[in-house]
């Protein structure tokens, strides 16, 4: 089995391959190692090599997890990454650092609830459905600009725009449209590109990529 090292190395590597031609520094991209599904032990090889930015899909599970690993590690940076139910609102909030599946009104109107409360605002990544896919979350393409407007009404921070291209597709038009809505919209961060094409992601913009598999080997 390769080590954590090996593999962090290995997506380092094919990261600097392409940072040249699409004229971008290293700084401007956030690798987070989606740590779902997996224990602690598979957790602390990354955090002992230094990686800080974690992500997460279920409240509840990082809850667990967490806690022990932050007294620990000291500050880790924590992303919210899985469609986020509204009734888990204020413990995100609490949690997490960033929350990438801001995807409708009821969701915004929670968030912004448990910020005000909880006096903590987190920046946010709105949710879009790149692919039109009626089985995903996400804010559909022509209602973006509406949504976003209501966003910016409130006092939830926008980091960007979000998307999960379509499966077994080529993704390199998706992750392009979605660098182009960012751009209409005012918005420069872009959570966008996987184990299987981060590296066509950050060649079209990606500000955060979200690694899993690459990083952790198959889940658990």
């Amino acid at each position: 089995m390769e080590s954590a090292a090996t593999r962090l190395e290995a997506i380092e590597e094919n990261i600097a391959r392409v940072l040249k031609p699409a004229r971008r520094e290293r700084d401007e991209i956030t690798l987070i190692a989606v740590s779902k599904t997996h224990p602690a032990d598979n957790i602390t090889p990354l955090l002992d090599l230094g990686h800080r930015v974690f992500g997460e899909n279920r409240v509840q599970e990082a809850q667990e997890k967490w806690p022990e690993l932050l007294e620990r590690y000291g500050e880790v940076e924590l992303h919210s990454i899985g469609q986020l139910q509204s009734n888990k609102a204020e413990d995100a909030v609490r949690l997490f650092d960033c929350i990438h599946a801001l995807d409708r009104p009821s969701l915004l109107k929670a968030l912004a609830k448990a910020m005000d409360k909880v006096g903590r605002r987190v920046p946010c990544f709105v949710q879009v459905n790149i692919g039109d896919e009626p089985q995903k979350g996400g804010c559909p393409i022509a209602e973006l600009p509406d949504f976003l407007a209501k966003v910016r009404e409130t006092d939830v921070p926008v980091a960007g725009l979000m998307c999960l291209p379509p499966a077994d597709i080529e993704p390199a038009p998706f992750f392009a449209l979605l660098a182009k809505l960012a751009d209409d919209n005012g918005l420069e961060g872009l959570s966008m590109g996987m184990s299987g094409d981060y590296a066509t992601a950050v060649q079209l913009g990606a500000t955060h990529i979200r690694v899993g598999t690459a990083l952790f080997g198959a889940r658990g």
